[in-house]
């Protein structure tokens, strides 16, 4: 058996679980990031977490020679200082890591100068970072008194919401955010829940502060509510992938537009507008002169240009006949004041087009003191709650 332990082979292949621990510790640290964590119980995860540490620190200290073991001692404590900073006060899960941390690296088998060198960054990674972060959350965080009114979940139990109490030198507000209620992990038996940053959605803002706060939720078909929204205006559109408005018979040349931000008043004049039209004009409206003002022309229900310069004729010379449009970049078609647009009216898709492109048959509607402040219908087409996104930006430090 002692021949077997000391076997080089035995401890190369054993010091794959140091990758393994590592890894663990580097997916926690995305997760702080990402996401908000609720603990249940801090004594049950710190004995689960202390007997997981304990068992890999005796394994990595056993292969402390091997090139796995030393690379994780390497990463193990760099991987926990977003952990440490946005997690602060969760001792429970953070000490018994940064203790296994911090001994494999005193004790791996790399070098002391090494350990020295790379020991030093750390410390001053964690010195600056700490600082860094103290700093950003003294200058950038609200300083207004926020207090947690109501809270609840929809009858579906898709969505959750928060009614907030705002308190400022404004008489302060009342503000209802909700967010998903099915975008949440749990993890030991619910003993750890993460919940997704930056996905509350504020719904309805109120100043000052409301007197009386009554929630009610209801269930409405998706069809019911595509008529009241029509109802209240019948120029509402909804923005659609190529992939959408092709299926639903829309071509790249159908949904031209001229931009009437990006034109001179003096050519808005030329094709009988005034100075005070900005909505975008789509080209099909045009006649062939006003197009032939922009330089565009026509081939049946294409669109191309109608005296490319030589820059437009290098960049497509293997163009055969006309240059479409519909060969030209957002860059080149901005030249000619065009661009493409992936929005269409509400009152254009039918029920079963909506149900295509992601909208329930029925869901939830909340509403606030007797007014509508949030429908699922809204949600799924504006895609409020993308929970499977992850865009790195500064809102997540707060």
């Amino acid at each position: 058996m002692k021949k077997f332990l000391s076997n080089v082979w035995t401890k190369r292949i054993v010091s794959v679980l140091s990758l393994v621990y590592t890894y663990f510790v580097c997916y926690l640290c995305y997760y702080s990031i990402f996401y908000d964590i609720h603990i249940t119980s801090g004594v049950s995860l710190c004995l689960l977490v202390t007997g997981v540490s304990i068992i890999a620190l005796v394994e990595m200290l056993y292969t402390r020679k091997q090139f796995f073991t030393r690379l994780s001692s390497f990463l193990i404590l760099p991987a926990m200082l977003p952990v440490v900073i946005l997690y602060f006060g969760e001792w429970s899960l953070i000490v018994p890591i940064m203790i296994t941390g911090v001994a494999i690296m005193l004790f791996s088998g790399a070098g002391e100068g090494t350990k020295t060198a790379l020991g030093t960054l750390i410390i001053l990674l964690y010195i600056f970072g700490s600082l860094g972060y103290f700093l950003f959350t003294s200058f950038f965080m609200a300083t207004a008194k926020e207090i947690v009114v109501e809270q609840g979940i929809s009858p579906s139990g898709k969505y959750r919401y928060t009614v907030v109490n705002t308190e400022d030198s404004s008489n302060g507000s009342t503000t209802v955010y909700v967010e998903p209620n099915y975008a949440d992990v749990f993890y030991f038996d619910n003993l750890v829940k993460f919940t997704l940053k930056n996905m509350e959605r504020a719904v309805h803002v109120e100043r000052p502060l409301a007197e009386k706060i009554e929630i009610e939720w209801e269930t409405q078909s998706r069809e019911d509510i595509t008529k009241e929204l029509n109802k209240i205006s019948d120029s509402i559109s909804i923005s659609l992938t190529n992939e959408e408005l092709e299926k639903f018979g829309y071509t790249f040349d159908s949904k031209l537009n001229i931009s009437m931000t990006d034109i001179d008043t003096e050519d808005k004049f030329a094709i009988g507008k005034t100075a005070h039209d900005v909505d975008p004009l789509p080209l099909d409206k045009l006649t062939e002169t006003q197009l032939k003002y922009f330089g565009i022309g026509k081939d049946g229900d294409r669109y191309y240009v109608l005296d490319p310069d030589a820059e437009l004729f290098a960049n497509h010379e293997d163009s055969v006949g006309h240059i479409y449009f519909s060969e030209l970049s957002e860059k080149e078609m901005a030249k000619f004041s065009v661009e493409k647009s992936q929005t269409i009216y509400l009152n254009e898709l039918d029920d079963s087009q909506l149900a295509e492109i992601g909208v329930s048959e029925e869901g939830d509607i909340m509403i606030f003191n007797g007014k509508v402040c949030f429908r699922f219908y809204v949600a799924e087409i504006g895609d409020y709650y993308d929970v499977d996104s992850r865009k790195l930006s500064l809102d997540l430090l707060v």
